[in-house]
């Protein structure tokens, strides 16, 4: 199996790659930090097989440069994590800052259209995958300060059932 890990470098996506690792599972580690992806690459290739693919899942063209530049021997994904997120400016809605407005939903919901739709097509085709969209209770949840934050997450979980009903019937599992 090979799995694509977006925000691969710290928290949640460094824990997944780290686990899928020891359970020898390919790897496709992105990131925006060079220098982090080339340390996790060099430590778990003791483990697994790794590719690395640094871009912004913010940048609509730079996420489908990267997907298509995968080499023949990682160009099946079976597995992908649309783990990248931030939180920024977790202020009250009056003292919100739209630069940080517009990074949380690029992030966390166009990021995560992105990548997923410059790996689907492959997916469909296999009529094969699993796609794990990482939320938080806060798309559940709203808490004060966390209006956009929330709002976001919000998102993604409406993202991840509107897959889910997309893709039934497809075999692909989404989660």
């Amino acid at each position: 199996k090979t799995a694509l890990i977006t925000g691969a470098t710290s928290g949640i996506g460094l824990a997944t790659a780290k686990l899928f690792a020891k359970n020898g599972v390919r790897l496709i580690l992105c990131g925006r930090r060079e220098a982090r992806l080339k340390t996790l690459s060099k430590t778990l290739s003791e483990v697994t097989e790794v590719h690395t693919l640094r871009f912004d899942i913010r940048n609509k063209d730079d996420v489908f440069i990267a997907i298509k530049s995968l080499p023949k021997e990682f160009s099946e994904i079976d597995i992908l994590i649309n783990n990248a997120g931030n939180a920024h400016g977790l202020e009250s809605i009056e003292n919100g800052d739209p630069e940080d407005w517009d990074a949380m939903f690029d992030i966390h919901v166009k990021g995560l259209l992105y990548v997923t739709k410059a790996i689907l097509p492959n997916m469909v085709a296999r009529e094969s995958g699993h796609i794990i969209n990482i939320g938080s209770t806060a798309g559940k949840e709203v808490y004060p300060n966390g209006n956009v934050y929330c709002a976001s997450k919000h998102a993604v979980d409406a993202l991840n059932e509107g897959m889910r009903f997309d893709l039934n019937g497809k075999g692909i599992t989404v989660g």
